[in-house]
């Protein structure tokens, strides 16, 4: 158990120093253009829910069981090598395959690690979001165009204002989304269970969307991922209160997270909210529809740079706590 903390630690440090690199294929990626494919193909007709529920949980079902048969692979494939060598009698074909074992072990924790550090998507969303908030300096149009990179709906309207709320509620969203529920599932599932729920939080930002399109072919992927990110989605609005040292905000983050649209993303973003005395929310256009979010708090003040660093930094605590969490769960049992 103590391997898969450290592939843990392993996966986390390469997120924390190379995000992710434009360079590197990605995984989600390659779940993003699967996921493309069948809607092209399957989002027509009647019985467009059941098609896209069967899209969802063969996808989901895929790479939970694809992962998992790499991983056996890494381990075991070195032991059937040289595991002939152990039918003989002599020391040399025992120490061969003891030495395939470690290696497989080896194997297997540098593939987790890799694959964790694709699952998480902490570092990459911070410099998106500090990006965001240079490009408002500097003029409304480079703020409209740089948000645009992280979020779904229309930004070409957005005031300076609404352009730096909108980085921080993604933010805040995306701790639970990027890498609290990732973990979660890790600790419940292993390296399998992560990527299977990164298969899920892709197909519901893809295809989640309540408008005409999507509104029944994604109708079970949208539920699917409400499920899968619900105990994640109060247990990071808890992180971030406890390292923000505001567990006083409990009540405010119960008030507004339940009044939110999804039954996930209003609890980090609430607590947020209530960390920074600010207001979330409001109207917004996703594929030329408005739509109206409840706002989460009251104080309408102008955000700023400064709010958006102590964001960061109440993330960036969350985040390692969790990572704490789970590794001593890897440790202790």
């Amino acid at each position: 158990m103590i391997s898969r903390a450290i592939s843990l630690a392993a996966g986390w440090l390469l997120d924390l120093t190379l995000g992710d690199p434009a360079w590197l294929p990605h995984p989600v990626v390659g779940f993003g253009k699967l996921i493309a494919k069948g809607e092209k193909r399957w989002n027509n007709g009647a019985n467009r829910v059941r098609k896209g529920a069967f899209m969802a949980v063969g996808l989901v079902i895929g790479a939970f069981i694809l992962t998992w048969c790499l991983l056996w692979i890494a381990r075991a494939l070195p032991s059937l090598i040289w595991g002939g060598k152990a039918l003989m009698s002599d020391a040399a074909g025992s120490g061969s395959l003891q030495g395939a074992m470690r290696l497989g072990t080896w194997l297997e924790g540098i593939i987790s690690a890799i694959l964790i550090f694709f699952c998480l998507a902490g570092t990459t969303l911070i410099r998106e979001v500090r990006e965001v908030f240079k490009a408002a300096d500097r003029s409304l149009e480079e703020g409209r165009k740089q948000v645009g990179r992280i979020v779904g709906r229309d930004t070409s309207e957005l005031s300076v204002q609404e352009i730096r709320t909108a980085a921080l509620e993604t933010l805040a969203e995306n701790l639970n989304d990027g890498v609290i529920a990732p973990l979660f599932w890790l600790a419940v599932l292993g390296v399998p269970g992560m990527v299977a729920y990164k298969m899920i939080n892709t197909l519901d930002s893809m295809i989640g969307y309540r408008n005409e399109r999507y509104l029944e072919f994604g109708r079970f992927a949208a539920r699917l991922d409400d499920i899968a990110g619900w105990i994640p989605a109060r247990l990071s609005a808890f992180l971030m209160l406890l390292v923000a040292g505001r567990l006083n905000l409990l009540p405010f983050v119960r008030k507004y997270g339940k009044a939110h649209l999804s039954p996930n993303s209003g609890y980090p973003e609430s607590a947020l909210a209530g960390i920074l005395d600010c207001r979330f929310g409001g109207p917004h256009n996703y594929f030329g529809e408005e739509v109206w979010k409840p706002y989460i708090g009251e104080n309408d003040r102008p955000l700023t740079t400064e709010d958006m660093e102590r964001s960061v930094r109440i993330n960036r605590g969350a985040e390692i706590v969790m990572v704490a969490l789970v590794a001593a769960v890897f440790i202790l049992l």
